[in-house]
C-alpha cells in the first residue's frame, strides 16, 4: 500500500454489540500459576512479527510502561529510518528472550515473560517523514472535553510512543531502559506512565480486572481473533489508532459515598460487576427497568447508560492499567486508559462526549492526560516498524 493511501484511507466500521461497562478495558488477568514441572512462565514469548503489532489483540499482561518522546534536532527521514531500525531490532530481540547487541545486563533479557513492544507514531514523527501537509487530520489532539478535562502537558501528546508490557516487571523495566537509550540521539522523553493489573496467577484467565475504586473494569470488549474485533480495531492497511487518557481517581471522596451510591453511579454492583438489573457480570443491562417508585433502576447518569449507544459502530477495544504514585503525590492514583479503534472520530469521540456531558463517575474522576497515536501495521522479518511510511508517495 502506498504511503498516501496508508495515511488517507478511512476505516470500515462494522456492527456488533454496543458498549457497556467500566471506565476501561478488556478482560484481564494473566495465566494461572504453572505446575512445578512446567516450563517457567518467564520463558513464555509472544511473536514480534506478524500482520498486526503485538500487544493489542492478546490477553493483557500484568505490567505496562508507556513512554512518549519528542523528536529533537529537526530530523530528516533518514534519521527517523535509522531510529526505527535500531528500535525494531532491539525490540524483536528482547521480546524473543535474546539480549540486544549493546545490552550490558544480558541476563535480564532471558526471561521475557510475554514481553511485547508496540510502537505508535504521533503527528511530529509522521510529518518528519512525509511532510506536514500529508499528516492526516485525525492524527492529533482530541476535541476539548471542557466539562471534565484538566489536561497537563507532562501527561499529553508526543511524537513517538513505546508501549512495553509483560508479566515480569523486571524484564519490562530492562526493555524500557534499553529502548530509551536507543532514542537518545534522536529524541527525548516527554513523559512515561507505569501501570499494573492483577499479577500473574492471581485469578483464572479471562477474569476481568478491577480498578482502584474496586470496580470490575472492562466487562464488554470485542472478542479477539473474530471478524467483529477486526472491524472494530483494524484499519484496511492493518494499522490502528490509539487514544491514551490518564484519569486521576479521588479515592478519599469515593470512599465517603455509601456502597449503594457508588454502585448507582456506575450502574453495576461492586461485588461481581453485574448490572443493577441482572445477576451476572455479562448480563445485558436493562436500561428501561424501573423500581417500585417508577424510577429507572439504572439512573440517567449511570456510567454504563452514558457509555451505551444505539449505534453499533461506536465501539472500541478498551485496555486499562492502574497507576499509583504513592502517598503524598498529586493525583496519586488512577487509571491509564487506552482505546484502540479504526476511526477515532466515529468510534471514540461520540462516546467520550456523552460521558463528558453527564457521567456519574465524573464526580470522582478527572482526565489529566490525553494523547493520540497511529499504530502502524505489524512488522515482517527484515522490515522496520512503519516501513510503509517510507514508500514513495503515489
Amino acid at each position: 500500500m502506498k504511503r498516501r493511501e496508508l495515511l488517507g484511507r478511512g476505516a470500515a466500521i462494522a456492527g456488533g454489540a454496543t458498549i457497556a461497562g467500566g471506565l476501561a478495558v478488556a478482560s484481564a488477568s494473566s495465566a494461572p500459576a504453572q505446575a512445578v514441572d512446567a516450563p517457567p512462565v518467564g520463558a513464555e514469548t509472544i511473536e514480534f512479527h506478524g500482520t498486526h503489532q503485538a500487544g493489542i489483540e492478546g490477553e493483557p499482561q500484568a505490567n505496562q510502561t508507556l513512554v512518549s518522546f519528542d523528536l529533537t534536532g529537526n530530523p530528516e527521514p533518514d534519521d527517523i529510518h535509522r531510529l526505527l531500525s535500531l528500535l525494531t531490532d532491539d525490540a524483536q530481540r528482547l521480546t524473543s528472550g535474546r539480549a540486544p547487541l549493546a545490552d550490558l545486563e544480558p541476563e535480564l533479557a532471558s526471561t521475557p515473560a510475554r514481553l511485547t513492544v508496540t510502537f505508535g507514531f504521533g503527528p511530529g514523527l509522521v510529518a518528519a517523514v512525509v511532510g506536514e501537509k500529508n499528516v492526516p487530520s485525525w492524527l492529533g489532539p482530541l476535541p476539548a472535553f471542557k466539562q471534565i478535562d484538566r489536561l497537563q502537558e507532562n501527561w499529553s501528546d508526543g511524537d513517538l510512543l513505546l508501549q512495553v508490557a509483560g508479566d515480569d516487571p523486571i524484564s519490562v523495566a530492562h526493555a524500557v531502559h534499553l529502548l530509551v537509550r536507543d532514542t537518545r540521539a534522536f529524541a527525548k522523553v516527554r513523559w512515561s506512565q507505569v501501570g499494573f493489573r492483577q499479577g500473574l496467577g492471581v485469578h483464572p484467565p479471562g477474569t476481568t480486572m478491577r480498578n482502584l475504586f474496586g470496580q470490575v473494569d472492562g466487562t464488554v470488549n470485542p472478542e479477539p481473533q473474530t471478524p467483529d474485533f477486526a472491524e472494530v480495531v483494524w484499519r484496511p492497511d492493518h494499522s490502528t489508532t490509539m487514544v491514551i487518557r490518564r484519569i486521576a481517581m479521588n479515592l478519599d471522596t469515593w470512599e465517603k459515598a455509601d456502597r449503594t451510591g457508588r454502585e448507582f453511579a456506575v450502574g453495576r454492583r461492586l461485588r461481581d460487576g453485574s448490572p443493577l438489573t441482572g445477576t451476572a457480570e455479562n448480563d445485558v443491562p436493562d436500561l428501561a427497568a424501573t423500581d417500585a417508585q417508577g424510577f429507572t433502576v439504572i439512573g440517567p447518569a449511570a456510567h454504563i447508560r452514558r457509555a451505551k449507544t444505539g449505534d453499533p459502530t461506536q465501539r472500541f477495544l478498551r485496555r486499562a492499567y492502574n497507576y499509583d504514585l504513592g502517598p503524598g503525590n498529586a493525583d496519586a492514583v488512577g487509571l491509564i486508559f487506552t482505546a484502540f479503534q479504526a476511526d477515532i472520530a466515529h468510534q471514540f469521540v461520540p462516546v467520550q462526549q456523552r460521558l463528558a456531558q453527564s457521567d456519574g463517575l465524573n464526580e470522582w474522576t478527572t482526565p489529566i492526560g490525553s494523547a493520540v497515536f497511529w499504530i502502524p501495521a505489524g512488522v515482517r522479518p527484515g522490515e522496520i516498524v512503519g516501513a510503509a511510511l517510507f514508500e514513495p508517495l503515489g
